[in-house]
């Protein structure tokens, strides 16, 4: 009854009583639990939670914010701003359609960068109680401290040793199976200066909104952030080591979008290689001395944000206890059903590095649970990895699925592929009467063989995300261009060109 109260008040006061609760554990004997899961991230929470609904006593160890990455400075904050920076792009189009307002452009229009960073962290907040809750009415037990292995001194313990350090002090806990889904970090370049910039998870802590912004760094993150300050009213500068952006997406998706980037305004440091040093200026400003193509060149900046690249997290809790083998880069070595080396440790998400996303992290996790507690039924139960679709909240939106095209004519030769191609200006843009205000619309279809098995899907602009999912069922499923072909095309829409493309 105790622990039932205790829990019930943590609703209006969560941290007082979670230092009561932490004070009666630390005094208690080390408990014992089923599975234990280091890291409170979307991969790490969604075991435990299908551990503990078959009945193993299960306990979940985070260091910071419940949720992990994608929740606190991932994903969910990261898509909150790109409404807003789309909710700015939108302005520019509303006296084209009719809407008289004094203020329809985004050069008039200031964005309360505070306000909507306090609103936008207040929600972020709400989730991590929303995850604390759901852990405790599904039985899952959770301590907000650092977690290490540690050597067992006393022969009668129990499976892996766990010493977690807390505000209040060590605890130990003992566990039959761990789950390490420890997450990864902002990787930070080795450059003179480099530590006057900031990496993503320091993008959600600016607390004004930088008038000139430079950003390094052609993935997901980087492309993603430069079209969100741009469409903001930022000066922004997205530097790049090769041609184009997105380099692991499919050629026409890296041209198209790097081309938009450049035509709206982000100004893209092409081929930019080399960093010789980041400087503060007396002014606050940044400096930044970079070579590329035409020689050594600098830019002047109120803020720099790398997007280099993330590293396993795995060095943190003293996995040299257990000889779990990691590879070259730090990330934990699983097998296909994310066995280490080790029996009884397990890994998945990004410190393992297989597909860094967060719904494939949340499945592997349930697949895991399933096989590790549920019965025979789920014997074989571990996680596919291909044909897994993503998305890239630029502007516009891009989407794929699947092969790119130079990985299809490589795994299938050039005579089994057939691919289809659309590029168009969606009916949105009609009645925009500047053409430098209409996004591009580009779809692309891979086929393979004689039946024209789809084997990838690459497609660019408004609304890609959603469109995606639903053909990715479809395709996951084996579809062919036929299938595509016999379906009713939803007239008038953007993805109709997918199922009537010739």
């Amino acid at each position: 009854m105790l622990r039932l109260r205790i829990i019930q008040v943590r609703a209006t006061t969560r941290k007082l009583t979670f230092t009561r609760w932490l004070s009666t554990a630390s005094s208690a004997p080390k408990a014992h639990y089923d599975y234990l899961v280091i890291g409170g991230g979307s991969g790490g929470i969604a075991s435990a939670r299908r551990a503990a609904s078959y009945g193993a006593k299960t306990l979940v160890i985070e260091s910071e914010g419940m949720g992990g990455t994608c929740v606190n400075v991932g994903c969910v904050p990261k898509k909150v701003m790109w409404y807003a920076s789309e909710m700015a792009a939108r302005l520019d189009h509303a006296s084209d359609y009719g809407l008289s307002q004094q203020v329809t452009n985004t050069s008039a229009v200031k964005f309360d960068w505070p306000e909507f960073k306090a609103k936008r962290d207040a929600y972020i907040h709400s989730l991590n109680g929303m995850y604390e809750n759901s852990l405790t009415k599904e039985g899952v037990e959770y301590v907000t401290g650092h977690a290490r292995f540690a050597k067992a001194t006393d022969s009668s313990t129990q499976g892996h040793l766990i010493e977690v350090t807390t505000s209040n002090g060590v605890q130990n806990f003992t566990a039959d199976k761990v789950l390490v889904a420890t997450g990864g970090k902002s990787v930070i370049p080795d450059v003179i200066g480099a530590e006057y910039g900031i990496t993503s998870d320091g993008f959600f802590a600016l607390e004004e909104q930088p008038a000139r912004v430079a950003i390094v760094g052609a993935g997901y993150i980087g492309t993603e952030l430069a079209g969100i300050f741009r469409c903001l009213g930022s000066e922004t500068h997205l530097f790049i080591r090769g041609q184009t952006l997105l380099r692991n997406f499919d050629p026409m998706i890296q041209s198209l979008i790097t081309d938009h980037y450049i035509h709206d305004g982000v100004k893209v440091h092409k081929d930019s290689r080399s960093f010789e040093r980041v400087e503060k200026l007396d002014s606050g400003s940044i400096k930044i001395t970079y070579e590329d193509d035409l020689g050594k060149q600098s830019v002047e900046v109120d803020a720099l944000i790398w997007t280099i690249g993330r590293r396993a997290l795995s060095d943190q809790i003293n996995l040299a206890v257990t000889d779990v083998k990691l590879n070259l880069w730090g990330q934990i070595v699983v097998n296909e059903w994310q066995e280490t080396n080790v029996h009884g440790i397990y890994s998945l998400g990004d410190v393992v590095g297989k597909v860094e996303l967060t719904p494939v992290a949340i499945a592997t996790g349930r697949k895991l649970s399933d096989r590790l507690f549920g019965g025979n039924q789920f014997a074989k139960s571990k996680q596919d990895f291909t044909g897994i679709p993503s998305a890239v909240f630029s502007h516009p939106e891009i989407g794929s699925i699947g092969l790119t095209e130079p990985e299809a004519r490589t795994q299938y030769g050039d005579a089994q592929i057939k691919v289809y191609q659309s590029k168009f200006t969606s009916m949105y843009y009609a009645m925009i009467d500047d053409p430098a205000k209409r996004i591009p619309t580009a779809y692309k279809l891979i086929c393979a063989g004689p039946e024209q098995k789809i084997v990838g899907l690459h497609i660019m602009g408004d609304g890609s995300s959603e469109i995606l999912q639903g053909f990715s069922v479809a395709i996951k499923m084996g579809a062919t261009k036929a299938d595509f072909d016999s379906c009713v095309a939803i007239h008038p829409t953007a993805a109709e060109e997918i199922v009537t493309m010739r």
